[in-house]
């Protein structure tokens, strides 16, 4: 009998998949950039499953890759190309919703939800879960919080690090860590999940989360602002917060990036002139119908226009207009990839540096490779700018790669030195090590390194992931 074999027992043939071409979608990453096959994948029903499946792999020395959705930006998900032999463990059939407790807020999800899910258990509980980005249709609990997902609304609800009670991890050994608590307050020794929510499946494999709830937004109000500069954006984002209008999201876009979704997108209307280079979209909510969330925000506004922060205001009159802000922001990811190939980052400074960094990033680009184009978009209101050099045309991928080797790494070191970080909210994986090795610190990466080797001493959890080698 073959090592596969005893896994196959173990969870069935059917949820052992060894056939090359129905393992092929998990060999490879979303953007097509890593590939790694698989001896096998693995579809776990349950924790226990889990469980027996990681002892039987530490018996086998096997390495484990746990895999979501797979919608992972940084080749966080699939094997290493060169790697040691490796199992990719899906959590796809682990997708039950434990519990939804109204009155606590909160609800217990496993690991194989998707996001979209868990928004809308949410809703039909009365409730709202808050956690927000383009991919929360196939993206799923587990791969949420290894990455620490962030998206637009960070700004008021946090990360989803801070959307966490509690999790169940099951170690590399097979033990399981059942820390499923729903306390607000717990100082009873070290909060362990944390350990495991940005480790991007290298520490163990979460298998269940408890989750927060809030009340349900009644209102929203959404508009789109032009302004000159992300100098004015920055001073109309202090204003919005001090008007009383409660800010969900406030983003900013680079008018190339609504061209780039107007010619590609499916749908898309233009939503005002395109007068300036970069635009706002901001949204303001309220739980009670009774807060005047609107008049906050056109007063905010109006006050912004009068002393120059921005110069043209369109504010949603429906909902099929908020909807086509919002297509525009979240397709546009999708879009630049027909419009041409870039080399994107993603970067977090202090909100008051977003301005800088964007002048100082734009005059790196213009010093070193004045043939591409800086395209931006992200998170104005957490710092999170997701900012990308663009191929001129005809130039494939691998080429505007070769010859731009250095640009992640050097917006990344204009991050860190104004105090911000070259990782956000997509992780590390594999494409964002020689980031880790350069500019984390050696105090960070020895401290990572010692808690890797107490859980993980044979380091067969998501090899070659996370963490340069020592």
């Amino acid at each position: 009998m073959s090592p596969l074999d005893t896994l196959a027992e173990t969870l069935g043939p059917a949820a052992c998949i060894r056939d090359e071409a129905e393992m092929a979608p998990y060999a490879v990453d979303w953007r097509g950039v890593y590939r790694g096959v698989p001896l096998a994948v693995l579809k776990p029903a349950d924790t226990t499953q889990v469980s027996e499946t990681l002892r039987r792999c530490a018996g086998l020395g096997l390495a484990v890759v746990p895999a979501g959705g797979r919608t992972s930006l940084c080749g966080g998900a699939v094997p290493m190309e060169q790697g040691p032999p490796s199992v990719v463990l899906s959590l796809e059939r682990m997708n039950r919703l434990r519990g939804v407790d109204a009155l606590d807020m909160s609800l217990v999800a496993e690991a194989g939800c998707t996001i979209e899910a868990v928004q809308n258990a949410a809703t039909e509980a009365g409730r709202f879960f808050p956690l927000h980005f383009g991919a929360q249709g196939s993206a799923m609990v587990g791969g949420a919080l290894s990455t620490n997902a962030g998206g637009i609304r960070t700004i008021r609800y946090g990360n989803a690090r801070d959307l966490v009670l509690g999790l169940e991890v099951v170690l590399p050994d097979g033990r399981v860590l059942d820390d499923l608590r729903r306390v607000r307050k717990d100082n009873s020794g070290y909060a362990l999940r944390h350990l495991f929510i940005g480790a991007e499946g290298t520490l163990g494999v979460i298998t269940a989360a408890s989750l927060k709830l809030f009340p349900p937004l009644a209102k929203r109000e959404t508009a789109l602002v032009a302004v000159r500069s992300p100098h004015e954006a920055l001073r109309l984002l202090a204003r919005c917060q001090e008007s009383g209008a409660e800010l969900v999201a406030f983003e900013l876009i680079g008018k190339v990036c609504i061209e780039i979704t107007l010619r590609h997108g499916t749908n898309i209307r233009r939503p005002m002139e395109l007068t300036t280079d970069w635009y706002c979209l901001i949204e303001a909510a309220s739980t009670h119908v009774s807060i005047p969330v609107r008049e906050a925000l056109e007063t905010a506004l109006m006050a912004g226009i009068e002393a120059g922060e921005a110069e043209d205001v369109v504010i949603c009159e429906s909902e099929a207009q908020r909807q086509n802000l919002w297509n525009i922001r979240e397709t546009f990811p999708e879009c630049s990839r027909i419009e041409a190939p870039g080399l994107p980052t993603d970067t977090c400074v202090p909100v008051s540096a977003v301005p800088e960094f964007l002048d100082r990033a734009a005059a790196l680009i213009a010093a070193h490779w004045p043939e591409g184009r800086m395209v931006a978009l992200g998170h104005m209101g957490d710092g999170n700018i997701h900012l990308s050099l663009q191929a001129p045309a005809g130039v494939d991928h691998a080429a505007w790669k070769a010859r731009a080797p250095g640009f992640e790494m050097r917006v990344g070191e204009i991050a860190v030195e104004l105090g911000g970080s070259f990782s956000a909210e997509h992780g590390i994986g594999q494409s964002k090590r020689p980031a880790m090795e350069a500019l984390k610190s050696p105090v960070a990466l020895d401290l990572m390194r010692a808690i890797k080797a107490m859980l993980d001493p044979e380091g067969r959890m998501n090899p070659g992931k996370v963490l340069p080698p020592a």
